[in-house]
């Protein structure tokens, strides 16, 4: 993957282009430092996804979003910020995800699967099985039958509408390879997206998810909350 780096702080630069550097699918192209240099780099350089900063001079990098989203092939974009009141606003841009600084090498990765599961064709579809285990047994369940995904120390427990199957793929590995149709709720839970229904939010201010053929309410993490609210509000997703 092709990954330009737009921040106006060096350090915030070298920072991300050292953790990149540990993966061997993905080659820095460039790094600029404000918003009109990104959209001249974005122009001629053609990467795949951006990381960028929100305050920036000049052209901000919301703005700059903006004007991404208009090209005829647009890349990803990754906001990586130190204000975390951003995030509703960077998902409603169609933001991949949302970093704050200073940005970890988990969240990194975990971002750029999901900017990775993004560029694979959409082959998820209808009549999709997950290998699983039963005992001793090797079988399959259908995507369609998956009501939830949870992830404890030693393996992922796939929920479905006949029981409870192991699966030895990880939370991880199950969003890229299937990320048109399951959804991060929390850092331990995938949903099938055309399971969400909505949200309920408790006394206590966590927020659980309601989902279709299961009185179980996952709870939601506030990291992943604004993608959720986005992907209720916007229809077809």
């Amino acid at each position: 993957m092709r990954v330009l780096i737009a921040d106006d702080e060096p350090l915030a630069r070298m920072r991300l282009r050292t953790l990149l550097a540990r993966r061997q699918d993905v080659t820095v192209v460039g790094e600029v430092a404000d918003g009109d240099a990104l959209l001249e780099a974005c122009a001629q350089l053609k990467p795949d996804l951006v990381l960028l900063d929100i305050e920036m001079p000049g052209l901000t990098g919301t703005l700059a979003a903006k004007r991404l989203a208009g090209l005829s092939a647009p890349p990803q974009v990754i906001f990586c910020t130190a204000y975390e009141q951003h995030a509703l606003s960077a998902f409603d841009l169609g933001a991949t995800d949302y970093l704050l600084k200073p940005v970890r090498a988990e969240r990194l990765d975990e971002a750029m699967e999901r900017a990775m599961a993004r560029r694979q064709p959409a082959h998820a579809e209808r009549g999709t099985w997950l290998r699983a285990r039963h005992g001793a047994d090797e079988v399959r369940v259908a995507l369609d039958e998956v009501l939830y995904l949870l992830a404890d120390e030693k393996y992922v427990a796939v929920h479905h509408r006949g029981g409870m199957w192991l699966i030895d793929e990880s939370l991880r590995q199950l969003e890229a390879a299937h990320g048109e149709r399951l959804v991060r709720l929390h850092r331990n839970c995938l949903v099938p997206r055309e399971r969400l229904l909505g949200l309920k939010t408790l006394a206590d201010g966590r927020v659980l998810a309601r989902l279709a053929g299961t009185e179980v309410t996952p709870e939601v993490s506030r990291r992943n909350l604004p993608a959720i609210r986005q992907l209720l509000r916007t229809p077809g997703a």
